[in-house]
């Protein structure tokens, strides 16, 4: 069975537009013909999906009358990276003999081949271009078809740009190329992750952040890169939520770049370069874009609708809860426009190229190499400690902030909550686990209670800004903005009071890191 490193990106695009791919200048100057085959390849697991969990996807492909097997794993250097191992079988079942050797071949058993069973499988038409260009060598890759499960079926169109010969650099190269000319978009999913959402019924679901596993030892500058990609993967990944309209991927993308942003701010000083800089501009740009939806969202379902639920024949509330609702179908649709950009796209490939072969990853600086080196562990106790600190000493006067400030002592906390998230399981269980079990829960009902006393402003600010503007056109529905504000209002004094109790809870656990 061969084995090889398999470096790809993968853009996800309309059937429709995959008649203009050919008039991009490099594919037309191309000379030689692409290779077109048709492939049906069927993906096994057993029922309880146990290879999914180890991280291996089995796969038979059939091409004509030729079956190979091949048995992928996770890679260990970003989602752009996968070990793989192939072979050609005799028949459509696959030859568990020829795991040996590879990562699923510890996981082979009796109970194992009685149990694998064929999940889900892709039909494509496939056409492969060669893209030579002196040391580098690129396949670019059509797959048109569609996959399919027992009780469901998905279209499936996608480019994959794998290299064969020279560095990423290249691959992305030709990414961006494509991106500007088509409706072409970064893709995380492999087929077999679509296939396996397809037979959860989960195709669309909004993507959650995902746990991470840092190995001690790892350099800082590499677990900066893990966490980046995890970030980034929970942004593209909900685009189908939030293309559906659903108002969790709205919330689930807003999140994967605010975590993106916390890890910048928490790795800051080893990202001193202008891409980085330039990156922070367009995140920040997708942030506005993503909020007032997300705070319309909540403002309609924690106010508005059980106000009007419960007082229906208020004066002026049913006219409010409409408009509120035309400007939250509003701001969805911004949202939906500025995923769908070509500003988005830019900005989610260059987010990846930059994570993984950015100026900031062989810095010319000694300093800031140096910072790169650290043990990501030393970096984790020492950040975690810093914020820790900050967070304390900013709470203190909580009750008598403003609410700029209690906002920006949000962000603080928001950022020691992703911190603690994306160094938990670098820090053993044994080493002070009662302490990690309190610090943990009374860290995340700060951030709840502070969440709380921003909406409570945000919401006032939002109702008052209707009713200004409807003091005059429309009273009743201006005196109906006033009794939201005062209700929200009256909230104030309890969501301060567990506020003031929750840092003060927070103050006295004791660090886990240490």
């Amino acid at each position: 069975m061969t084995t090889a490193k398999e470096l790809e990106v993968k853009l996800e695009i309309a059937p429709a537009s995959l008649t203009r791919l050919k008039k991009i200048p490099f594919v037309r100057a191309l000379r030689t013909r692409p290779r077109r085959t048709t492939e049906v390849s069927v993906y096994f697991d057993t029922r309880k999906h146990k290879l999914r969990k180890n991280g291996l996807l089995l796969r038979v492909r059939r091409i004509g009358g030729q079956y190979i097997q091949t048995i992928k794993a996770n890679g260990s250097s970003g989602p752009f990276e996968r070990d793989e191992w192939e072979a050609e079988i005799t028949g459509e079942q696959p030859d568990l003999g020829l795991a040996d050797g590879t990562a699923l071949g510890p996981l082979v058993s009796d109970r194992l081949r009685r149990q694998l069973r064929p999940l889900f499988e892709t039909r494509v038409k496939r056409t492969v271009y060669p893209l030579t260009n002196g040391p580098r060598a690129i396949a670019l890759t059509i797959d048109h078809g569609s996959i399919d499960s027992r009780d469901h079926s998905a279209p499936l169109c996608e480019i994959e740009l794998e290299l064969k010969r020279g560095d990423l650099a290249g691959v992305f190269d030709v990414a961006r190329e494509i991106s500007h000319a088509l409706p072409a978009h970064l893709a995380f999913n492999s087929k077999a992750e679509r296939g396996y959402a397809l037979v959860e019924g989960e195709e669309s679901a909004p993507l959650k952040a995902a746990s991470l596993d840092l190995a001690a030892g790892t350099s800082t500058r590499e677990a900066f890169k893990t966490i980046g990609h995890a970030c980034l993967r929970q942004v593209v990944g909900n685009e189908p939520a939030l293309a559906n309209g659903q108002p969790e991927g709205v919330h689930q993308m807003r999140v994967g770049v605010r975590r993106l942003r916390a890890a910048m701010s928490l790795f800051g000083d080893i990202l001193q370069d202008e891409q980085s800089a330039a990156i922070r501009t367009e995140l920040k740009w997708l942030l506005g874009q993503l909020a007032p939806a997300r705070e319309l969202e909540v403002l309609m379902r924690r106010v508005v609708t059980p106000v009007k639920t419960r007082s229906a024949r208020w004066d002026g509330i049913p006219p409010l809860s409409r408009e509120l609702s035309k400007k939250h179908q509003s701001a969805l649709a911004r949202a939906l426009n500025a995923v769908a950009s070509v500003r988005f796209r830019a900005l989610t490939l260059e987010t990846a190229a930059w994570l993984e072969i950015g100026q900031w990853t062989n810095s010319e600086g000694d300093l800031v190499r140096d910072r790169g080196d650290v043990p990501v562990e030393t970096f984790a106790a020492e950040q975690l400690q810093r914020r820790w600190r900050k967070v304390r000493k900013r709470g203190k006067t909580l009750a008598e902030l403003d609410p700029r400030s209690r906002h920006r002592l949000r962000i603080q906390v928001k950022k020691l909550r992703y911190a603690t998230e994306f160094f938990r399981n670098l820090i053993a269980d044994t080493r002070a686990p009662k302490r990690r079990k309190k610090f943990l829960p009374a860290l995340e009902h700060l951030q709840d209670a502070l969440g709380d006393l921003n909406d409570i402003a945000v919401h006032e600010d939002l109702i008052a800004a209707i009713g200004v503007e409807r003091r005059r056109s429309c009273p009743k529905r201006a005196f109906a903005a006033g009794l939201l504000t005062g209700r929200e209002d009256a909230r104030l004094d309890a969501a301060m009071a567990a506020a003031v109790e929750a840092h003060a809870k927070l103050a006295k656990a004791k660090p886990f890191w240490r």
